[in-house]
């Protein structure tokens, strides 16, 4: 397996999710039927009808706790579990150590058969190391670098945010709002995603969202979706993330997070070895 093109799923990752639960199937990127939702435009709030107020009053009030329902640390680590399969039939299973800190580093430890590590990777906000510990070479790359590979307009911000399991791409024009059978789902059309964003009743925990490029001429779309959550030092924390990445191929991938733990004390440990040669 090449690391290069791990990380770049790690990236990819930042476009959505795919939704394998009985309670929420795979989500179309279109909007609910009129005649079901709450439809939200710039003119709203001017409208003087008590409905048409309501309506703003609630989905300010989601969106509001969605924000604050978002995930915040200073460091975080954990154990994730990564299963992996696409349509070449290729399956991989391994494990990886992550820890971050937040805006400056993540590191990586990916474990292969045995328990042997293979690969460690530190990644700032504008760089990329990558030690191949089996093949004893190390690799520098840019965040530009990944986005040219992977052809995403992501960051490391973005990055961070995926990992805590916060929402992404919310900052497209709000479409539409619907409430229904213990969800609510939002439509949001933006410069680079069409986004349906789901979210859980009463307390509006993330769900499952799918992205599909604004471009129609990309048919570039990504599924995720969010489960087995627990409380972890009083965050909502979803342990399990199912993911289905459709462009050329089908990616499915499935991160069973343990052993996770916020704001403890950290060290990112990458010393080359002199014998390592440059890739």
């Amino acid at each position: 397996m090449r690391i290069t093109y791990l990380l770049s799923i790690l990236f990819l990752l930042t476009t959505a999710c795919h939704s394998a639960r009985k309670s929420a199937q795979p989500l179309p990127v279109t909007e609910p039927p009129k005649d079901t939702m709450v439809v939200v435009t710039p003119s709203a709030p001017s409208r003087t009808d008590s409905l048409a107020e309501d309506s703003v009053r609630r989905v300010r009030g989601a969106m509001a706790r969605i924000d604050s329902n978002r995930i915040h640390f200073e460091t975080f680590s954990a154990r994730v579990k990564v299963d992996y399969k696409d349509t070449k039939d290729k399956n991989l299973d391994f494990n990886a150590f992550i820890r971050m800190r937040r805006d400056s580093i993540v590191w990586v430890s990916v474990i292969a058969a045995l328990g042997v590590e293979a690969f460690r990777v530190l990644i700032r906000p504008d760089s990329v190391m990558i030690m191949d510990k089996l093949e004893k070479t190390i690799k520098y790359a840019t965040v530009s670098d990944l986005q040219q590979i992977t052809q995403l307009p992501f960051d490391f911000a973005t990055l961070q945010q995926l990992i805590a399991g916060n929402p992404l791409y919310m900052d497209g024009e709000l479409q539409s709002y619907r409430e229904a059978s213990g969800l609510v789902s939002m439509f949001l059309s933006g410069d680079r995603f069409r986004h349906l964003a789901q979210f859980l009743l009463p307390g509006l925990t993330l769900n499952a969202s799918r992205l599909e490029d604004a471009d129609p001429l990309r048919k570039r779309s990504a599924n995720l979706d969010y489960e087995a959550y627990a409380d972890i030092t009083g965050r909502r924390f979803s342990n399990i993330r199912r993911i289905r990445l459709s462009d050329q191929q089908t990616v499915d991938l499935k991160l069973e997070f343990r052993q996770v733990e916020f704001d403890t004390p950290q060290s990112y440990p990458f010393s080359i070895p002199r014998n390592y040669k440059l890739k």
